[in-house]
């Protein structure tokens, strides 16, 4: 089983790498990160230049897109990405990770750097709602493909350029918490069973219960071989319209209007993965 995913997770390595070399991705612009000091028991700067390589790899295929700086704190239950901007108009995000897992830190901080493209971008200031809304699973679904891809990017890009030329031996960290989470059979479609048959059965939950992680992460799954092939369509998360009470299709449908016309067809592929038309 593990020899298989690996497999399979080289093979959408090979997809990236492929994809980036036929794209502009602007690597310029920097990332205002401030760490807030206490509770994560390694130093600050160097959790600080783990995150800032992890947004990079979703970032730099946002070149349209604005996001205010962003304060990290640690948190000891779970992770999150804070509902307004502080005082200063920064986005909070606290992390439950410590010490010097830099995997963890990095799985955690893509997914709420998700969060915080899709709901704080070009100057919105706070989250939309955390109420339950149907189509919250759509939003953490996108969150987690977010880490399971950071994790790749990482694994290939400390490589050749880590943080500190020290740190390069943690590169294959990144692709071992990625098959450690893959691993797991709850994030696993039955056997025999196909996604979108899976998906049906399923769809009442998720619109109930949006932030399972063990369904978010079969879902993930699906969805990352997409963004592996055309990773520009990060840039489509700025228009995603987040705590949309729409159906599946409708909010698809808004989704892919409010995107500039070069990402609309990403969209679509998105929506064929549920069977929606756009």
């Amino acid at each position: 089983m593990i020899t298989v995913l690996a497999g399979w997770a080289s093979l959408l390595g090979m997809a990236t790498v492929e994809a980036a070399d036929k794209i502009t991705v602007s690597e310029s612009r920097p990332i205002d990160i401030r760490m807030q000091n206490g509770g994560f028991g390694a130093s600050p700067a160097d959790i600080k230049a783990v995150l800032q390589s992890t947004a990079g790899e979703l970032w730099r295929y946002c070149p349209s897109v604005r996001l205010p700086g962003i304060d990290v704190y640690h948190r000891s239950d779970h992770p999150q990405t804070d509902l307004k901007v502080t005082a200063e108009s920064r986005i909070a995000i606290g992390l439950a990770a410590r010490d010097n897992h830099w995997a963890q830190y990095s799985f955690q901080f893509a997914h709420e750097y998700c969060h915080a493209l899709i709901n704080y971008n070009n100057n919105h200031t706070e989250v939309a709602s955390h109420a339950r809304y149907p189509n919250l699973w759509l939003e953490e679904s996108l969150c987690e493909t977010a880490s399971l891809f950071t994790l790749q990017a990482l694994s290939r890009s400390w490589l050749v350029a880590p943080p500190y030329p020290v740190w390069r031996d943690y590169a294959q960290w990144f692709s071992a918490y990625l098959e450690e989470r893959l691993r797991l059979p709850e994030h696993h479609l039955p056997v025999g069973t196909r996604f979108i048959v899976w998906f049906h059965a399923n769809k009442s939950g998720l619109r109930r219960d949006g932030t399972r992680r063990d369904r978010n992460t079969i879902i993930a799954s699906q969805l990352l071989p997409i963004f592996n092939k055309e990773p520009q369509g990060w840039g489509a998360l700025a228009f995603f319209n987040p705590a949309s009470n729409q159906s599946l299709a409708q909010q698809f449908v808004n989704w892919r209007s409010r995107c500039p016309r070069k990402l609309q067809p990403f969209v679509g592929k998105l929506a064929a993965v549920f069977d929606v038309e756009t």
